[in-house]
């Protein structure tokens, strides 16, 4: 049984690899629609085989399956290889990564129908489902390392994916360089562990790692730091790269450059996750580290609160929703510093839902608007789009948090997991988290109200062309509408109070928060009616409220407020300032120390001196040789006698010595 799963687990990671690679090589010979035959059928067959697995391992009492498939390299005594571990969390992981993209393949077809490059596209985002299974599914640093490269390379590829732009390219290039950051500390944490246990592999040093707990390790001379806390903490810093979180979240905004598909499956189930799963699989390390733990802590709930506040003044469609993004991604970090690492992946899956559909039907609105971004010129689209008005208010539900969808379930717990939590600045992100609420309502239905309700502000000729998208795009609406309801109910029970990742997460006794709530869960049921004497649930139907104040009964005065608070709004149109600062002292400072090493390296060093230099000096040495050829017999005869002269005066010298 265990080579049969192995050749299934090879399967489900290969299949994408292979529609990736039929079309992106042999896409003219096989065509459009061969593309993205090719590619749902490999992403399909991915997510069917996850499907299994997660049967055969949560149902089927199928064990836990942990093998190396080969040796890359062995040296030192080390072993450098490729293997998969699928326990729990790897499993739902990879139902989740496969079953995401196998939907938004499917829309595709209908957003990138008259794009040019749509084969390539096909092929890009099929990659981009490859990298990501060999993320969650590696048994080890080295591969996981891979798989986290990966996912930045073609997260590059695609958000620059219409080159032409300079806007996409800018942005592209931002991701790739602000990533490069956070990975150079994920590349420390993953040699600090090789350095610490000799191995690379996560039970080997997972086993170990108690025995370091106190360990101490002198990065400046006279200075001991605990080495477990240094790990972690550089391990952490390339989460802050893949999952944008403050200060390293700056690309993710701009990733709305590359097409709408990409958007949905870079921000719900790829690239932005990665950060939150690799924490939450490195439980074993960072419970032995507070430090780290409340550097987590504090991160994350900076990230919630005020990249939400970011989402209020944003016009463009897939800005909003990109850093809504950002602030849940807030919220999951949150828990994993509060030691939640259950809530925080049960977060990740509802949210891979809800925030996938919420970006595929504000790709169908930017569809039917003729690729027109701007809120400011929708308005009333409710008449003409009723199945991405549903599923948009379904969406917007789930983020918010209302009771009885899948996003309440898992933001609740991770709010009372907070308010539970003994760590140092607990009591500050319980606030932040709380705060968040009544924001994300105001500007998801901001959002909601702006683009579905209200006046049309649409020119005439796209109101005349307004209508419902196509199947290929309503349908995978409707699928990924169904679990953004419907999850939470029979997630919350068996992920946070149950024994679901008992084998693939690990708590200490005095960091675990959900074992404290767990003593009050009494059910599903008596958990969503406990709601109602809570505060979460108020402040998000406040924040609909005041949105539905503001944008539909009195349009009028979000300009009056943006104008009596000028300040604070021009603060958060400049997003804090923090790319200007980014434009300022790094890419300014980078182009500058460039132009520098250029003016003096290349132009001064290698132009003026190496090479013209070289050139003067022959030229030099060659005019002067050149006055000895007169084409004179009798200087050449001169020459000659003076030769002959100092021959013999050498062989005169030689005799005497």
């Amino acid at each position: 049984m265990s080579s049969d799963m192995e050749s299934i687990y090879l399967a489900i990671v290969l299949a994408p690899l292979a529609g990736s690679l039929i079309a992106g090589l042999f896409g003219k010979l096989i065509g459009r629609s061969g593309a993205h035959w090719v590619t749902i059928i490999g992403v399909g067959i991915s997510s069917v085989l996850s499907m299994y697995a997660f049967k055969d391992l949560m149902f089927d009492g199928g064990e836990i399956f942990n093998r190396s498939i080969y040796t890359w390299l062995t040296t030192g005594g080390i072993s450098f290889e490729i293997g998969f571990m699928v326990d729990q969390l790897t499993v739902t992981m990879m139902v989740v990564v496969s079953f995401v993209s196998w939907m938004i393949h499917i829309y595709t077809i209908g957003y990138m129908h008259d794009d040019p490059g749509y084969q390539r596209f096909f092929s890009y985002i099929s990659l981009f489902t490859f990298a990501m299974l060999m993320l969650v599914m590696s048994n080890n640093f080295l591969q996981l390392f891979f798989g986290w490269e990966a996912v930045g390379l073609v997260s590059y590829l695609l958000i620059g994916f219409w080159f032409k732009r300079e806007s996409a390219i800018f942005a592209n290039l931002k991701a790739f360089l602000v990533n490069r950051i956070g990975d150079f500390g994920f590349l420390l944490g993953i040699a600090a562990v090789l350095m610490t246990f000799n191995t690379l592999d996560y039970n080997q040093v997972f086993a170990m790692a108690p025995d370091y707990a106190n360990s101490t390790i002198s990065i400046i001379s006279g200075t001991d730091w605990s080495l477990m806390s240094v790990i972690c903490i550089c391990l952490f810093i390339g989460a802050m790269g893949k999952s944008a979180q403050v200060p390293l979240h700056v690309w993710l905004p701009d990733s709305m450059e590359g097409p709408t598909p990409i958007s949905a499956l870079i921000h719900a189930a790829t690239m932005v996750t990665a950060g939150i799963f690799m924490v939450a699989r490195m439980s074993p390390l960072f419970e032995l580290s507070e430090t780290a733990l409340t550097f987590v802590l504090v991160i994350g709930s900076i990230t919630a609160f005020f990249m939400g506040l970011l989402g209020l003044v944003q016009n463009d469609i897939k800005r909003v929703v990109a850093y809504s993004t950002l602030s849940q991604l807030g919220y999951m970090t949150v828990a994993l510093g509060v030691s939640a690492y259950s809530a925080a992946i049960f977060h990740l899956v509802t949210h891979a839902f809800f925030k996938a559909l919420l970006f595929l039907a504000a790709g169908s609105v930017i569809m039917a608007m003729h690729h027109e971004q701007d809120m400011r010129k929708m308005g009333g689209l409710y008449r003409y789009m009723p199945i991405t008005w549903v599923t948009s208010l379904i969406g917007s539900l789930a983020l918010i948090g209302f009771p009885g969808t899948a996003g309440f379930y898992s933001k609740d717990a991770i709010i009372e997991a907070v308010h539970h939590s003994s760590l140092p600045f607990a009591n500050w992100a319980y606030i932040a988290v709380l705060s968040g609420v009544f924001i994300t309502a105001l500007y998801s239905f901001r959002l909601f109200f702006l683009v579905f309700h209200g006046k049309e502000r649409m020119d005439r000729n796209t109101w005349e062309h307004l209508k419902e998208s196509p199947a290929v795009v309503t349908v995978p609406l409707s699928v990924l509408a169904i679990p953004s309801v419907i999850l939470g109910v029979f997630l919350i029970g068996p992920m946070l109070f149950g024994d679901y990742f008992t084998a693939a997460i690990h708590v200490q006794a005095n960091h675990d928060v959900l074992g404290v709530l767990g003593e009050d869960y009494h059910g599903v049921w008596s958990f969503t009616l406990h709601a109602f004497q809570a505060a979460p649930v108020y402040l998000a139907l406040t924040g609909v409220a005041v949105a539905w104040l503001l944008y539909i009964k009195f349009p009028e005065i979000p300009a009056k407020i943006a104008n009596r608070f000028k300040w604070i709004h021009q603060i958060l149109i400049n997003k804090y300032g923090l790319d200007d600062f980014n434009q300022l002292v790094f890419a300014g400072g980078a182009r500058k120390t460039g132009s520098l090493l250029w003016q003096i390296g290349d132009v001064k060093i290698i132009d003026g001196v190496i090479v013209d230099g070289t050139a003067s000096a022959i030229r030099w040495f060659s005019g002067k040789i050149r006055n000895i050829q007169t084409g004179h017999l009798y200087d050449y005869a001169f020459t000659m006698i003076i030769g002959l002269l100092l021959l013999l005066a050498v062989f005169v010298h030689h005799i005497l010595g």
